[in-house]
Protein backbone atom coordinates (compact mmCIF):
# COMPACT_ATOMS: atom_id res chain seq x y z
CA UNK A 1 0.00 0.00 0.00
CA UNK A 2 1.31 3.37 -0.96
CA UNK A 3 1.58 5.71 2.02
CA UNK A 4 0.99 9.34 1.31
CA UNK A 5 0.76 12.28 3.66
CA UNK A 6 -2.95 11.69 4.34
CA UNK A 7 -2.45 8.00 5.10
CA UNK A 8 0.50 8.81 7.35
CA UNK A 9 -1.66 11.30 9.28
CA UNK A 10 -4.45 8.75 9.70
CA UNK A 11 -1.98 6.18 11.06
CA UNK A 12 -0.61 8.66 13.56
CA UNK A 13 -4.14 9.53 14.70
CA UNK A 14 -4.99 5.84 15.05
CA UNK A 15 -1.86 5.25 17.13
CA UNK A 16 -2.65 8.26 19.29
CA UNK A 17 -6.25 7.13 19.80
CA UNK A 18 -5.09 3.60 20.65
CA UNK A 19 -2.59 4.98 23.18
CA UNK A 20 -5.25 7.19 24.81
CA UNK A 21 -7.74 4.31 24.99
CA UNK A 22 -5.08 1.99 26.40
CA UNK A 23 -4.08 4.50 29.10
CA UNK A 24 -7.77 5.05 29.93
CA UNK A 25 -8.29 1.29 30.29
CA UNK A 26 -5.22 0.99 32.53
CA UNK A 27 -6.42 3.92 34.65
CA UNK A 28 -9.90 2.38 34.92
CA UNK A 29 -8.44 -0.97 36.03
CA UNK A 30 -6.23 0.83 38.56
CA UNK A 31 -9.25 2.71 39.93
CA UNK A 32 -11.29 -0.49 40.16
CA UNK A 33 -8.44 -2.16 42.04
CA UNK A 34 -8.80 0.47 44.77
CA UNK A 35 -12.50 -0.27 45.13
CA UNK A 36 -12.54 -4.03 44.74
CA UNK A 37 -10.06 -6.78 45.51
CA UNK A 38 -9.63 -10.41 44.56
CA UNK A 39 -7.24 -12.86 46.18
CA UNK A 40 -6.36 -16.45 45.46
CA UNK A 41 -4.64 -18.68 48.00
CA UNK A 42 -2.95 -21.61 46.28
CA UNK A 43 -1.04 -22.87 49.33
CA UNK A 44 -1.70 -26.50 50.30
CA UNK A 45 -2.95 -25.66 53.80
CA UNK A 46 -4.62 -22.36 52.87
CA UNK A 47 -2.45 -20.52 55.37
CA UNK A 48 -3.07 -17.13 53.72
CA UNK A 49 -6.87 -17.46 53.91
CA UNK A 50 -9.14 -17.01 56.89
CA UNK A 51 -10.19 -20.45 58.13
CA UNK A 52 -13.76 -21.64 58.19
CA UNK A 53 -13.73 -21.61 62.00
CA UNK A 54 -12.75 -17.92 62.04
CA UNK A 55 -15.44 -17.04 59.50
CA UNK A 56 -18.09 -18.77 61.61
CA UNK A 57 -17.03 -16.78 64.68
CA UNK A 58 -17.30 -13.54 62.71
CA UNK A 59 -20.76 -14.52 61.48
CA UNK A 60 -21.91 -14.76 65.11
CA UNK A 61 -20.77 -11.19 65.85
CA UNK A 62 -23.53 -8.84 64.69
CA UNK A 63 -22.08 -5.60 66.07
CA UNK A 64 -18.92 -3.74 64.94
CA UNK A 65 -15.50 -4.91 66.14
CA UNK A 66 -12.62 -2.50 66.74
CA UNK A 67 -9.02 -3.71 66.91
CA UNK A 68 -6.36 -1.30 68.13
CA UNK A 69 -2.74 -2.24 67.48
CA UNK A 70 -0.20 -0.58 69.78
CA UNK A 71 2.81 -0.73 67.47
CA UNK A 72 5.68 1.68 66.88
CA UNK A 73 6.39 3.24 63.47
CA UNK A 74 7.82 -0.05 62.23
CA UNK A 75 6.53 -0.67 58.73
CA UNK A 76 7.43 -4.35 58.78
CA UNK A 77 5.56 -5.02 62.04
CA UNK A 78 2.59 -2.88 61.06
CA UNK A 79 2.50 -4.53 57.65
CA UNK A 80 2.31 -7.99 59.23
CA UNK A 81 -0.53 -6.89 61.53
CA UNK A 82 -2.36 -5.19 58.67
CA UNK A 83 -2.04 -8.33 56.55
CA UNK A 84 -3.30 -10.63 59.33
CA UNK A 85 -6.24 -8.47 60.38
CA UNK A 86 -7.06 -7.70 56.75
CA UNK A 87 -8.27 -11.26 56.37
CA UNK A 88 -10.91 -10.51 59.00
CA UNK A 89 -11.95 -7.14 57.54
CA UNK A 90 -12.53 -8.72 54.13
CA UNK A 91 -15.10 -11.05 55.72
CA UNK A 92 -16.60 -8.54 58.19
CA UNK A 93 -16.89 -5.04 56.80
CA UNK A 94 -17.52 -3.37 60.18
CA UNK A 95 -14.29 -4.71 61.69
CA UNK A 96 -11.81 -1.84 61.82
CA UNK A 97 -8.09 -1.71 62.58
CA UNK A 98 -6.40 1.31 64.16
CA UNK A 99 -2.72 1.86 64.94
CA UNK A 100 -1.40 3.73 67.97
CA UNK A 101 2.26 4.51 68.60
CA UNK A 102 2.83 3.52 72.24
CA UNK A 103 5.66 6.06 72.56
CA UNK A 104 3.19 8.92 72.12
CA UNK A 105 0.83 7.80 74.93
CA UNK A 106 2.98 6.36 77.76
CA UNK A 107 0.40 7.00 80.50
CA UNK A 108 -2.37 5.18 78.63
CA UNK A 109 -0.01 2.33 77.78
CA UNK A 110 0.79 1.81 81.46
CA UNK A 111 -2.91 1.99 82.34
CA UNK A 112 -3.81 -0.65 79.74
CA UNK A 113 -0.91 -2.89 80.73
CA UNK A 114 0.61 -2.97 77.24
CA UNK A 115 4.00 -4.69 77.50
CA UNK A 116 4.85 -5.71 73.93
CA UNK A 117 5.31 -3.83 70.69
CA UNK A 118 2.44 -4.90 68.43
CA UNK A 119 -0.01 -5.87 71.18
CA UNK A 120 -3.70 -5.78 70.19
CA UNK A 121 -6.81 -4.62 72.03
CA UNK A 122 -10.04 -6.07 70.63
CA UNK A 123 -13.29 -4.28 71.56
CA UNK A 124 -16.78 -5.71 71.05
CA UNK A 125 -20.03 -4.62 72.72
CA UNK A 126 -18.12 -2.82 75.47
CA UNK A 127 -15.98 -5.85 76.30
CA UNK A 128 -12.25 -5.99 75.64
CA UNK A 129 -9.71 -8.73 75.02
CA UNK A 130 -5.96 -8.13 74.93
CA UNK A 131 -3.72 -10.37 72.83
CA UNK A 132 0.01 -10.20 72.18
CA UNK A 133 -0.01 -11.66 68.69
CA UNK A 134 -1.94 -11.15 65.47
CA UNK A 135 -1.82 -14.86 64.61
CA UNK A 136 -5.18 -16.19 63.48
CA UNK A 137 -5.58 -18.80 66.22
CA UNK A 138 -4.92 -16.15 68.90
CA UNK A 139 -7.25 -13.52 67.41
CA UNK A 140 -10.04 -16.01 66.65
CA UNK A 141 -10.01 -17.42 70.18
CA UNK A 142 -10.23 -13.86 71.54
CA UNK A 143 -13.15 -13.06 69.23
CA UNK A 144 -14.91 -16.24 70.31
CA UNK A 145 -14.54 -15.24 73.96
CA UNK A 146 -16.01 -11.81 73.19
CA UNK A 147 -18.89 -13.33 71.24
CA UNK A 148 -20.14 -15.06 74.40
CA UNK A 149 -22.08 -12.32 76.17
CA UNK A 150 -22.60 -14.27 79.39
CA UNK A 151 -19.68 -15.69 81.31
CA UNK A 152 -19.79 -19.49 81.52
CA UNK A 153 -18.50 -21.40 84.57
CA UNK A 154 -17.44 -25.03 84.39
CA UNK A 155 -16.75 -26.46 87.84
CA UNK A 156 -14.73 -29.65 88.32
CA UNK A 157 -15.20 -31.78 91.43
CA UNK A 158 -11.95 -32.50 93.31
CA UNK A 159 -10.82 -34.23 96.48
CA UNK A 160 -11.25 -37.85 95.37
CA UNK A 161 -8.36 -38.31 92.94
CA UNK A 162 -10.24 -36.85 89.98
CA UNK A 163 -8.48 -35.70 86.84
CA UNK A 164 -7.50 -32.09 87.37
CA UNK A 165 -8.21 -29.38 84.76
CA UNK A 166 -4.99 -27.72 85.93
CA UNK A 167 -2.79 -30.81 86.16
CA UNK A 168 0.03 -31.62 83.75
CA UNK A 169 0.22 -35.38 84.34
CA UNK A 170 -0.71 -37.68 81.47
CA UNK A 171 -4.02 -38.64 83.09
CA UNK A 172 -4.99 -35.04 83.99
CA UNK A 173 -7.08 -32.61 81.90
CA UNK A 174 -4.74 -29.61 81.98
CA UNK A 175 -4.61 -29.06 78.23
CA UNK A 176 -8.38 -29.37 77.94
CA UNK A 177 -8.82 -26.88 80.78
CA UNK A 178 -6.49 -24.43 79.01
CA UNK A 179 -8.50 -24.79 75.80
CA UNK A 180 -11.73 -24.03 77.69
CA UNK A 181 -10.13 -20.88 79.11
CA UNK A 182 -9.09 -19.81 75.61
CA UNK A 183 -12.72 -20.18 74.54
CA UNK A 184 -13.82 -17.76 77.26
CA UNK A 185 -15.10 -20.42 79.68
CA UNK A 186 -14.16 -20.00 83.33
CA UNK A 187 -12.76 -23.21 84.83
CA UNK A 188 -12.71 -23.75 88.59
CA UNK A 189 -12.70 -26.61 91.11
CA UNK A 190 -14.76 -27.38 94.19
CA UNK A 191 -14.11 -29.75 97.07
CA UNK A 192 -17.46 -30.53 98.68
CA UNK A 193 -15.74 -31.75 101.84
CA UNK A 194 -14.26 -28.26 102.34
CA UNK A 195 -17.02 -26.18 100.75
CA UNK A 196 -20.26 -28.15 101.18
CA UNK A 197 -22.06 -26.33 98.40
CA UNK A 198 -21.94 -26.23 94.61
CA UNK A 199 -21.55 -22.59 93.44
CA UNK A 200 -24.77 -20.99 92.25
CA UNK A 201 -23.14 -19.69 89.05
CA UNK A 202 -22.19 -23.20 87.90
CA UNK A 203 -23.24 -23.86 84.33
CA UNK A 204 -21.69 -27.32 84.12
CA UNK A 205 -20.50 -29.60 86.94
CA UNK A 206 -17.85 -32.10 85.87
CA UNK A 207 -17.16 -35.41 87.61
CA UNK A 208 -13.83 -36.41 86.07
CA UNK A 209 -13.30 -40.01 87.15
CA UNK A 210 -13.01 -40.10 90.96
CA UNK A 211 -10.64 -42.77 92.31
CA UNK A 212 -11.81 -42.70 95.93
CA UNK A 213 -15.31 -43.09 97.34
CA UNK A 214 -17.38 -39.95 97.74
CA UNK A 215 -19.02 -39.37 101.11
CA UNK A 216 -22.80 -39.92 101.23
CA UNK A 217 -23.29 -36.22 101.94
CA UNK A 218 -21.31 -35.26 98.85
CA UNK A 219 -23.37 -37.59 96.68
CA UNK A 220 -26.55 -36.04 98.12
CA UNK A 221 -25.31 -32.56 97.19
CA UNK A 222 -24.69 -33.70 93.61
CA UNK A 223 -28.10 -35.36 93.45
CA UNK A 224 -29.76 -32.17 94.71
CA UNK A 225 -27.85 -30.19 92.08
CA UNK A 226 -29.20 -32.49 89.36
CA UNK A 227 -32.69 -32.47 90.87
CA UNK A 228 -32.78 -28.68 90.71
CA UNK A 229 -31.90 -28.68 87.02
CA UNK A 230 -28.10 -28.41 87.00
CA UNK A 231 -26.17 -29.51 83.93
CA UNK A 232 -23.68 -32.33 84.47
CA UNK A 233 -20.77 -34.03 82.69
CA UNK A 234 -19.86 -37.39 84.20
CA UNK A 235 -16.65 -38.95 82.94
CA UNK A 236 -16.65 -42.47 84.35
CA UNK A 237 -14.23 -45.38 84.14
CA UNK A 238 -14.56 -49.17 84.13
CA UNK A 239 -14.94 -50.69 87.57
CA UNK A 240 -16.32 -49.20 90.75
CA UNK A 241 -18.51 -46.11 90.78
CA UNK A 242 -16.94 -44.91 94.06
CA UNK A 243 -20.23 -44.10 95.75
CA UNK A 244 -21.96 -42.60 92.69
CA UNK A 245 -24.37 -45.51 92.20
CA UNK A 246 -27.32 -43.43 93.53
CA UNK A 247 -26.53 -40.77 90.93
CA UNK A 248 -26.52 -43.38 88.14
CA UNK A 249 -29.88 -44.66 89.37
CA UNK A 250 -31.25 -41.12 89.43
CA UNK A 251 -30.18 -40.61 85.81
CA UNK A 252 -31.42 -44.02 84.69
CA UNK A 253 -27.95 -45.05 83.48
CA UNK A 254 -25.92 -48.12 84.39
CA UNK A 255 -22.26 -49.00 83.86
CA UNK A 256 -21.91 -52.50 82.42
CA UNK A 257 -19.28 -54.82 83.95
CA UNK A 258 -15.94 -55.16 82.22
CA UNK A 259 -13.85 -53.05 79.87
CA UNK A 260 -14.70 -52.45 76.24
CA UNK A 261 -12.22 -54.08 73.86
CA UNK A 262 -12.26 -53.39 70.14
CA UNK A 263 -10.65 -55.69 67.58
CA UNK A 264 -11.07 -53.00 64.90
CA UNK A 265 -8.23 -50.93 66.34
CA UNK A 266 -5.67 -53.45 65.05
CA UNK A 267 -6.51 -52.29 61.53
CA UNK A 268 -5.19 -48.84 62.50
CA UNK A 269 -1.96 -50.13 64.04
CA UNK A 270 -3.15 -50.00 67.67
CA UNK A 271 -2.02 -53.09 69.58
CA UNK A 272 -3.81 -52.29 72.84
CA UNK A 273 -7.28 -53.95 72.60
CA UNK A 274 -8.74 -51.63 75.27
CA UNK A 275 -8.72 -48.72 72.82
CA UNK A 276 -12.15 -48.19 71.27
CA UNK A 277 -12.94 -46.29 68.08
CA UNK A 278 -16.08 -44.28 67.39
CA UNK A 279 -16.45 -43.54 63.69
CA UNK A 280 -20.18 -42.85 63.26
CA UNK A 281 -22.32 -40.41 65.20
CA UNK A 282 -26.08 -39.92 65.59
CA UNK A 283 -28.00 -36.84 64.51
CA UNK A 284 -27.47 -34.78 67.65
CA UNK A 285 -26.44 -31.19 68.35
CA UNK A 286 -23.20 -32.35 69.98
CA UNK A 287 -22.11 -34.19 66.83
CA UNK A 288 -23.51 -31.76 64.28
CA UNK A 289 -21.32 -31.97 61.14
CA UNK A 290 -18.82 -34.01 63.17
CA UNK A 291 -17.16 -36.67 61.03
CA UNK A 292 -13.76 -37.24 62.67
CA UNK A 293 -12.99 -40.51 64.43
CA UNK A 294 -12.50 -40.36 68.18
CA UNK A 295 -10.39 -42.68 70.32
CA UNK A 296 -11.39 -43.91 73.80
CA UNK A 297 -8.83 -45.82 75.91
CA UNK A 298 -10.22 -48.20 78.56
CA UNK A 299 -13.92 -47.33 78.27
CA UNK A 300 -16.91 -48.77 80.10
CA UNK A 301 -20.08 -49.64 78.22
CA UNK A 302 -23.31 -47.95 79.33
CA UNK A 303 -26.93 -48.99 79.34
CA UNK A 304 -30.34 -47.77 80.44
CA UNK A 305 -32.07 -48.93 83.57
CA UNK A 306 -35.63 -48.47 84.80
CA UNK A 307 -37.80 -45.43 84.30
CA UNK A 308 -36.29 -41.97 84.29
CA UNK A 309 -37.46 -38.39 83.95
CA UNK A 310 -34.68 -37.87 81.38
CA UNK A 311 -34.85 -38.51 77.68
CA UNK A 312 -31.83 -40.76 77.13
CA UNK A 313 -30.05 -40.86 73.75
CA UNK A 314 -27.00 -42.89 72.85
CA UNK A 315 -24.34 -40.39 71.82
CA UNK A 316 -21.23 -42.54 71.28
CA UNK A 317 -21.22 -46.14 70.05
CA UNK A 318 -18.30 -48.45 69.32
CA UNK A 319 -17.91 -50.55 66.19
CA UNK A 320 -19.48 -53.97 65.82
CA UNK A 321 -16.22 -55.88 66.48
CA UNK A 322 -16.18 -54.85 70.14
CA UNK A 323 -17.37 -56.42 73.37
CA UNK A 324 -17.21 -55.99 77.13
CA UNK A 325 -14.30 -58.09 78.42
CA UNK A 326 -14.90 -59.11 82.04
CA UNK A 327 -11.75 -61.20 82.43
CA UNK A 328 -8.10 -60.24 82.60
CA UNK A 329 -6.92 -58.44 79.49
CA UNK A 330 -3.76 -60.37 78.76
CA UNK A 331 -2.65 -62.86 76.18
CA UNK A 332 -5.30 -63.95 73.71
CA UNK A 333 -8.80 -62.76 74.59
CA UNK A 334 -12.10 -63.50 72.89
CA UNK A 335 -15.79 -62.84 73.34
CA UNK A 336 -17.52 -65.20 75.82
CA UNK A 337 -21.29 -64.77 76.10
CA UNK A 338 -21.44 -67.37 78.92
CA UNK A 339 -19.63 -64.90 81.21
CA UNK A 340 -22.23 -62.21 80.61
CA UNK A 341 -20.12 -60.29 78.13
CA UNK A 342 -21.96 -58.17 75.58
CA UNK A 343 -21.01 -57.78 71.95
CA UNK A 344 -20.89 -54.55 70.01
CA UNK A 345 -21.85 -52.06 68.95
CA UNK A 346 -21.82 -50.73 72.52
CA UNK A 347 -22.89 -47.35 73.86
CA UNK A 348 -20.09 -45.62 75.76
CA UNK A 349 -21.75 -42.20 75.92
CA UNK A 350 -25.27 -40.95 76.64
CA UNK A 351 -26.87 -37.52 76.29
CA UNK A 352 -29.77 -36.89 78.68
CA UNK A 353 -32.27 -34.06 78.51
CA UNK A 354 -35.21 -33.06 80.65
CA UNK A 355 -37.59 -30.12 80.53
CA UNK A 356 -37.80 -28.18 83.75
CA UNK A 357 -40.52 -25.65 84.43
CA UNK A 358 -38.36 -23.07 86.20
CA UNK A 359 -34.61 -22.53 85.70
CA UNK A 360 -32.38 -22.97 88.72
CA UNK A 361 -32.26 -19.84 90.85
CA UNK A 362 -35.63 -18.41 89.78
CA UNK A 363 -37.22 -16.48 92.68
CA UNK A 364 -40.35 -17.76 94.35
CA UNK A 365 -43.73 -16.21 93.63
CA UNK A 366 -44.74 -13.29 95.78
CA UNK A 367 -47.18 -13.85 98.62
CA UNK A 368 -50.74 -14.24 97.41
CA UNK A 369 -49.70 -14.86 93.77
CA UNK A 370 -50.39 -18.31 92.31
CA UNK A 371 -47.21 -20.31 91.79
CA UNK A 372 -48.20 -21.23 88.23
CA UNK A 373 -48.46 -17.57 87.25
CA UNK A 374 -44.99 -16.93 88.65
CA UNK A 375 -43.60 -19.68 86.44
CA UNK A 376 -45.26 -18.31 83.34
CA UNK A 377 -44.43 -14.66 84.01
CA UNK A 378 -42.12 -13.29 81.29
CA UNK A 379 -40.68 -10.78 83.76
CA UNK A 380 -39.42 -13.40 86.20
CA UNK A 381 -35.67 -13.57 86.65
CA UNK A 382 -33.87 -15.84 84.12
CA UNK A 383 -37.15 -16.23 82.17
CA UNK A 384 -36.68 -16.77 78.48
CA UNK A 385 -37.58 -13.94 76.15
CA UNK A 386 -40.84 -14.66 74.34
CA UNK A 387 -40.41 -15.33 70.65
CA UNK A 388 -42.73 -14.16 67.91
CA UNK A 389 -45.89 -16.23 68.00
CA UNK A 390 -45.29 -17.60 71.52
CA UNK A 391 -48.23 -17.32 73.86
CA UNK A 392 -46.50 -18.69 76.96
CA UNK A 393 -43.02 -19.23 78.36
CA UNK A 394 -41.25 -22.35 77.14
CA UNK A 395 -39.75 -24.69 79.73
CA UNK A 396 -35.97 -24.72 80.16
CA UNK A 397 -33.94 -27.79 79.29
CA UNK A 398 -31.59 -29.60 81.63
CA UNK A 399 -28.70 -31.42 79.98
CA UNK A 400 -26.48 -34.26 81.19
CA UNK A 401 -23.75 -36.21 79.41
CA UNK A 402 -22.40 -39.48 80.78
CA UNK A 403 -19.33 -41.05 79.15
CA UNK A 404 -17.73 -44.29 80.20
CA UNK A 405 -14.20 -42.95 79.72
CA UNK A 406 -12.41 -39.83 80.86
CA UNK A 407 -9.02 -40.63 79.35
CA UNK A 408 -10.07 -39.38 75.91
CA UNK A 409 -9.80 -35.79 77.22
CA UNK A 410 -6.59 -36.39 79.16
CA UNK A 411 -3.29 -34.77 78.24
CA UNK A 412 -2.02 -38.05 76.80
CA UNK A 413 -4.91 -38.62 74.36
CA UNK A 414 -6.50 -35.20 73.76
CA UNK A 415 -4.75 -34.78 70.41
CA UNK A 416 -5.98 -38.10 68.98
CA UNK A 417 -8.54 -37.80 66.19
CA UNK A 418 -11.39 -35.47 67.07
CA UNK A 419 -11.16 -35.88 70.87
CA UNK A 420 -10.55 -32.20 71.56
CA UNK A 421 -13.31 -31.02 69.24
CA UNK A 422 -15.77 -33.53 70.70
CA UNK A 423 -14.95 -32.42 74.24
CA UNK A 424 -15.50 -28.76 73.35
CA UNK A 425 -18.79 -29.61 71.64
CA UNK A 426 -20.00 -31.41 74.76
CA UNK A 427 -19.17 -28.44 77.00
CA UNK A 428 -20.81 -25.96 74.61
CA UNK A 429 -23.95 -28.09 74.44
CA UNK A 430 -24.12 -28.55 78.21
CA UNK A 431 -23.63 -24.82 78.81
CA UNK A 432 -26.28 -24.15 76.12
CA UNK A 433 -24.01 -22.21 73.75
CA UNK A 434 -24.89 -24.34 70.73
CA UNK A 435 -23.80 -21.63 68.30
CA UNK A 436 -20.17 -22.64 68.92
CA UNK A 437 -20.63 -26.40 68.52
CA UNK A 438 -19.80 -26.43 64.80
CA UNK A 439 -16.67 -24.30 65.29
CA UNK A 440 -13.63 -26.58 65.60
CA UNK A 441 -10.67 -25.70 67.76
CA UNK A 442 -8.25 -23.54 65.77
CA UNK A 443 -4.78 -24.96 66.17
CA UNK A 444 -1.46 -23.63 64.93
CA UNK A 445 -0.18 -25.67 61.97
CA UNK A 446 3.05 -27.58 62.41
CA UNK A 447 5.68 -25.78 60.33
CA UNK A 448 8.68 -27.78 61.52
CA UNK A 449 10.65 -29.90 59.08
CA UNK A 450 12.51 -32.67 60.87
CA UNK A 451 15.04 -34.59 58.78
CA UNK A 452 17.17 -37.58 59.66
CA UNK A 453 20.98 -37.14 59.63
CA UNK A 454 21.12 -39.22 56.43
CA UNK A 455 18.52 -37.03 54.66
CA UNK A 456 20.32 -33.87 55.80
CA UNK A 457 23.60 -35.25 54.46
CA UNK A 458 22.07 -36.14 51.10
CA UNK A 459 20.57 -32.66 50.70
CA UNK A 460 23.81 -30.95 51.75
CA UNK A 461 25.91 -33.09 49.38
CA UNK A 462 23.50 -32.59 46.51
CA UNK A 463 23.18 -28.82 46.74
CA UNK A 464 26.70 -27.92 47.92
CA UNK A 465 28.78 -30.40 45.92
CA UNK A 466 26.89 -32.43 43.28
CA UNK A 467 24.85 -29.57 41.79
CA UNK A 468 27.78 -27.09 41.43
CA UNK A 469 30.01 -29.81 39.97
CA UNK A 470 27.23 -30.77 37.53
CA UNK A 471 26.84 -27.15 36.38
CA UNK A 472 30.61 -26.71 35.99
CA UNK A 473 30.90 -29.98 34.09
CA UNK A 474 28.03 -29.12 31.77
CA UNK A 475 29.44 -25.67 31.08
CA UNK A 476 32.91 -27.09 30.37
CA UNK A 477 31.49 -29.70 27.98
CA UNK A 478 29.54 -27.06 26.06
CA UNK A 479 32.64 -24.83 25.86
CA UNK A 480 34.81 -27.64 24.40
CA UNK A 481 32.09 -28.62 21.96
CA UNK A 482 31.81 -25.08 20.64
CA UNK A 483 35.59 -24.76 20.23
CA UNK A 484 35.70 -27.83 17.98
CA UNK A 485 33.29 -26.27 15.50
Amino acid sequence: MKINRKTHLELRLQNLLFTLLFLAAVGLVAWLSTRYSAQFDWTASGRHTLSEASRKVLDLMEDPVTITAYARENQQLRGQIRDQIGRYTRHKADLTLNFVNPDTQPDKIRELGITMDGELMIDYQGRTEKVQSADENVVTNALQRLAVAEERHVVFLEGHGERSPQGQANHDLGQFGEELERKGITVSMVNLAVTPDIPDNTHVLVLAGPRANLLPGEVSLIQDYVKKGGNLLWLGDPGELHGLAPLAEQLGIKFLPGTVVDASTQLFGIDDPTFSLVAEYPAHQVTSNFQTMTLFPAAAALGETGQSDFLRESLLSTLSRSWTETGAIEGKIQFDADKGERSGPLSIGYALTREIEAPQGEPEASQGEPQEEAKDSPTAEHAEKPQAGDTEKKPSEQRVVVIGDGDFLSNAFLGNGGNLELGLNIIHWLSQTEAFIDIPAKTTPDRKLELSPFASGVIATGFLIALPLGLIGTGTAIWFRRRRR
